[in-house]
C-alpha cells in the first residue's frame, strides 16, 4: 500500500462495529488537529461540597459527593462514593484528604487510605510531633493501579483530634479524589 493520506468523517470497521486497529504494535500513530482520542478515559475527579464530621480515630469512607468532571458516569457520587471504571486497565489514581477539627490547632494525627475491592492498597499519614498541633492536615498520593471493568476504588480517612469532632474538609482544592485510565497496554 503506498502512503498517502486519509480523509474520512468517521471510521468504523467493515461491519460497523468492533475495534479499528492503527498501527502495529511498537509503531506510533500520529493524529492532526481536529481528532479526538480517548486514550486517558474514562476519567473523573470528585470532592468533598460540605464538611464531614466522622468519629475519632477511626477509619471512615469519604463520602466525596461532588464532581469536577466524570467522562463516562464512572464515579458513584451519592451512594457508594466509589470509582468502578467499566473498562480495563491502567488507573492513575490520586487523592487529597482535609484533615481537620471543629476545634482549632487540635489534630494529632491524620491518614488516607485507598482500598480496591474493600482491600487497602495504598496509604499516607500525617504525625505531627507531641509538641505541635495542627488545624488541619493533607494527606496526599497518588499511585498507579490495575484495574478490571468491576472493581472499584475507595476513599477512607481517619483523623485523631485532641477535643472537638474529627471533620473532612470541603472544597474542590481541599479534598478530591480522581483518576484516568493511562494510555498503556
Amino acid at each position: 500500500m503506498a502512503d498517502g493520506t486519509l480523509k474520512v468523517g468517521t471510521l468504523t470497521t467493515s461491519s460497523g462495529s468492533g475495534t479499528v486497529t492503527l498501527g502495529q504494535s511498537g509503531e506510533t500513530v500520529v493524529f492532526g488537529s481536529n481528532v479526538t482520542t480517548k486514550f486517558n478515559q474514562p476519567s473523573f475527579r470528585a470532592y468533598r461540597i460540605s464538611s464531614q464530621n466522622i468519629s475519632d480515630n477511626t477509619q471512615t469512607k469519604v463520602q466525596l459527593d461532588g464532581e469536577n468532571f466524570d467522562t463516562d458516569s464512572t464515579y458513584d457520587n451519592s451512594t457508594n462514593y466509589r470509582f468502578t471504571p467499566g473498562v480495563s486497565g491502567k488507573y492513575f489514581v490520586f487523592t487529597q484528604i482535609c484533615c481537620t477539627s471543629s476545634v482549632g490547632n487540635t489534630v494529632n494525627a491524620a491518614g488516607v487510605v485507598m482500598k480496591k475491592n474493600g482491600s487497602e492498597i495504598a496509604r499516607n499519614s500525617v504525625d505531627p510531633d507531641d509538641s505541635y498541633r495542627h488545624n488541619q492536615a493533607y494527606p496526599y498520593f497518588a499511585t498507579i493501579v490495575e484495574m478490571n471493568t468491576t472493581d472499584y476504588i475507595e476513599i477512607f480517612a481517619q483523623i485523631d483530634v485532641s477535643s472537638g469532632t474529627p471533620q473532612i474538609g470541603d472544597g474542590s482544592n481541599q479534598t478530591y479524589f480522581g483518576a484516568y485510565r493511562m494510555g498503556i497496554e
